[in-house]
């Protein structure tokens, strides 16, 4: 297997998909990371936590690639990016400090039950009434934090939460990816940081790690990731709303699926 070809297709496609869909890409990264740390022979008590790791220091790049181009279509609403990335940085921070602890088949399956139920909401459930409104600052805040600690906890951009919160809110689905998008730039600079630092003096770390980010994975995906990330941010702005919810809600079922197999 040429394990650099896998992680350059990787980097591809979750780099296309977190544009369009405003996810940081960590639901597709880290079931691949996963297969090939097992494959590499890397030990199995750290595998799950240097996947989402690593998968988190991508999400740094592919969201910079994707707030570029939902900006250029002005589609980012600033305010809630604002009100809510201070608490979801204190989440990122706590999740990483928890995973920590967690064993990597407690950190596979945590995730899983909740993608399900998302992606069924999002594919079949019914419309928000149309009062509904995102919540005052203190409720936006309290959000952040549950949404860092958790998309941090599983190496995900939080888009995964952010984007189907803020359509039961009322937020135009476009709307939500952008700002997604945006949202997830803190969590995975938050969680690289915590990842870093809670790795330090992990022993038996695949070579050329730093704390629990495997650079050269890392590098192999961004390769890709960074060029087709603002092509995918693109297409939210082209493809109608109810495939763009459509699309959301199967790549959660997929990721769901493959947690919950591997």
């Amino acid at each position: 297997m040429n394990d650099l070809l896998v992680l350059i297709a990787t980097g591809g496609f979750a780099g296309f998909m977190a544009g369009m869909l405003g996810i940081g890409g960590g639901i597709i990264i880290v079931p691949v990371l996963v297969f090939l740390f097992r494959y590499q022979g890397v030990d199995s008590d750290i595998i799950m936590h240097t996947a989402i790791g690593t998968s988190l220091a991508t999400i740094v790049v592919t969201s910079l690639s994707s707030i570029r181009e939902h900006q250029a279509h002005g589609a980012i609403i600033w305010p809630i990016v604002k009100v809510i990335t201070p608490s979801i940085i204190i989440g990122a921070f706590i999740g990483t400090a928890i995973a920590k602890g967690l064993a990597s088949d407690t950190l596979r399956l945590i995730f899983a039950p909740f993608m399900l139920l998302v992606a069924w909401q999002m594919a079949f459930g019914k419309p928000p009434k149309a009062q509904r409104e995102l919540p005052q600052r203190s409720g936006l805040f309290l959000t952040g934090g549950f949404i860092g600690g958790l998309s941090s906890l599983l190496g995900i951009g939080g888009g995964a939460l952010n984007v189907p919160f803020m359509t039961f809110c009322n937020v135009s689905v476009r709307k939500a990816v952008a700002t997604s998008a945006a949202i997830g730039l803190p969590i995975a600079l938050a969680g690289t940081i915590g990842f870093i630092i809670s790795g330090w003096n992990v022993a038996n770390l695949p070579e050329w790690s730093l704390g629990y980010i495997n650079i050269k994975s890392l590098l192999s995906i961004v390769i890709a990731s960074v060029f087709t990330a603002p092509l995918g941010a693109k297409l939210t702005h082209i493809i109608p709303v109810h495939l763009l919810k459509k699309a959301f809600s199967v790549l959660l079922l997929i990721g769901a699926i493959k947690f919950i197999l591997e």
